[in-house]
């Protein structure tokens, strides 16, 4: 990481900084990606005031990563889990179908809306925390803009994921901004400890969200795999392909959900490379 001297840290504005003390003592930088991950590395070795002042860094860095093109995978593996004793023990074991949701162009927004983004944020959560719920999931984490659910069904995780979608598109958002949300399903067995959920299959979870669109359902080949009912009329999945998704080791089959009144068209999906082409088809029922 490049050195920052003392000279052009002190021209860096304070939004250069993902904390800020009360005294305007300034750390963690997040000017540039190196120093974006410098912070993510160092979080936790800095003493904040209080749990407010560290949420409030620890939001304005996964913000800073997000601008980047960084996924901070530790919010999904266990180091952002505010989930603890009776909350974590109430989590369900076994295979599982986790979802999980990030806002796209959050920090536009931000830009835009000024204080008035903690209240979209506030209403966004409402919606997403509404419809797990009413599809029988269970919520894991929630922070800055990310939220990370897990079902004991795979119906319940698509029940879940066209609500969101659907109650996103039809609510009015504050100086008409248009409000997306990209979410990822895996299903897999993850470990549960006492910090929350751990293992492979959380990792691709993290990376099939962070490779779909605003608007965008996207599955990987084990949550496209697990729905081994017919599909509800109207719903259909639709081959993408197979992609290299950062950190797993074989390329992964990626699905897009279909539904007639919901988004189809969008760019390729987000990841580092496409590795093996196949023939874009719906699927309907059990093949």
């Amino acid at each position: 990481m490049p050195t920052l001297s003392a000279t052009a840290r002190a021209r860096l504005p304070d939004s250069a900084f993902a904390y800020v003390d009360s005294q305007g003592r300034r750390r963690l930088p997040i000017n540039d990606v190196s120093h974006v991950r410098n912070a993510l590395a160092r979080f936790d070795q800095v003493d904040f005031e209080d749990d407010a002042a560290r949420e409030r860094a620890r939001e304005r860095l996964l913000r800073a990563a997000k601008k980047h093109g960084i996924v901070p995978l530790g919010f999904f593996d266990g180091q952002l889990r505010k989930a603890r004793g009776a909350n974590v023990r109430s989590l369900p074991r076994g295979t599982l179908t986790f979802l999980l949701t990030d806002i796209e162009g959050s920090t536009r927004l931000l830009e835009r809306l000024g204080d008035g983004y903690a209240g979209l944020l506030r209403d966004v959560r409402t919606i997403i925390r509404t419809s797990v719920r009413s599809a029988s999931g269970h919520e894991v984490d929630a922070r800055a803009d990310e939220f990370f659910a897990v079902f004991r069904r795979p119906a319940h995780a698509l029940d879940a994921a066209l609500a969101i979608q659907r109650a996103l598109r039809e609510k009015s958002w504050p100086q008409n901004a248009e409000v997306l949300v990209r979410i990822g399903m895996h299903t897999g067995r993850p470990t549960l400890t006492d910090t929350g959920y751990v293992g492979i299959a959380v990792h691709i979870a993290a990376r099939v969200c962070w490779a779909s669109h605003g608007g965008q359902i996207l599955l990987s080949s084990a949550a496209h795999d697990s729905f081994t009912e017919r599909l509800a009329e109207g719903i259909a999945f639709r081959s993408l392909g197979r992609f290299s998704l950062h950190g797993v080791a074989e390329p992964e089959a990626l699905w897009q959900v279909n539904v007639a009144d919901l988004r189809a068209k969008f760019p390729r999906p987000r990841t580092i490379g496409r590795r093996q082409s196949s023939r874009a088809g719906l699927r309907t029922a059990p093949g």
